[in-house]
C-alpha cells in the first residue's frame, strides 16, 4: 500500500506541472494575439484630422434676419439661415399633402429657435450644391434653394418641392451653445 501511495504522490506534481505549462502557453498565445489584433483595430479609428472636424462652432451673431451663410463641416457645405417671420409663416402654411418628404418647419428646427434653419448644402438627388445661401444667388421658385444641376427646388424650410430630388435637405445634428453660437456635429 505504501508503494501505491508513493506512485499517486508522484503523479500529482506532473499534473500540476502540466496544468502550469498549459496555462502559460495559453497566456502567451493570448498576449501574442492581443499584440497583433490591437494595432489592426487601432488603424481603423478615425484620423486626427477627421476627429478635429467631428464638430464645429459657428458664430451666428452677424447673420441678420433673411440672410444665410455657408460653412463647412466634415468636408460638406452647411447652410445656416436666419428665417424672417414671413418665411416662417409661408413654410407653416404649406399643407403636408403637397410635400414629397413631409416635415414641418418645427421638425427641422430647434424649439425656441424656429428662425434658425441648419441644413447640409448637398442636394439629395445627386449631391450637387444648391444655390440660395449667398447674397444674389437664385433661390428658385419657392424662395429657398435651387439646385442648378437638375432643377430641384427647395422652399424656405429646405424641403423639396419640385424636381428630381427625393428628400429634403438633411438637417445635421446641432445644438445652440449660446444665442450667438451653434455647434454642428
Amino acid at each position: 500500500m505504501t508503494e501505491a501511495v508513493s506512485e499517486d504522490e508522484g503523479a500529482v506534481p506532473d499534473v500540476r506541472r502540466r496544468d502550469f505549462l498549459n496555462i502559460a502557453a495559453v497566456t502567451f498565445a493570448g498576449v501574442g494575439a492581443g499584440a497583433v489584433v490591437i494595432p489592426l483595430v487601432n488603424q481603423m479609428n478615425p484620423s486626427a484630422d477627421v476627429l478635429a472636424e467631428a464638430s464645429i462652432d459657428v458664430d451666428i451673431s452677424a447673420i441678420e434676419s433673411g440672410q444665410s451663410i455657408k460653412t463647412s463641416w466634415r468636408k460638406q457645405p452647411v447652410f445656416i439661415r436666419n428665417l424672417t417671420a414671413k418665411e416662417i409663416a409661408e413654410a407653416n402654411k404649406v399643407p403636408m399633402s403637397e410635400l414629397r418628404d413631409p416635415e414641418t418647419l418645427a421638425d427641422r428646427t430647434k424649439p425656441g429657435k424656429e428662425n434658425w434653419l441648419v441644413t447640409l448644402g448637398v442636394c439629395t438627388h445627386l449631391g450637387c450644391v444648391p444655390l440660395g445661401a449667398a447674397e444674389g444667388e437664385d433661390k428658385g421658385p419657392y424662395g429657398g434653394y435651387f439646385c442648378p444641376c437638375h432643377g430641384s427646388a427647395y422652399d424656405t424650410a429646405a424641403r423639396i418641392r419640385k424636381g428630381p430630388a427625393p428628400l429634403n435637405l438633411v438637417v445635421p445634428p446641432y445644438e445652440f451653445g449660446t444665442d450667438t453660437k451653434v455647434t454642428i456635429g
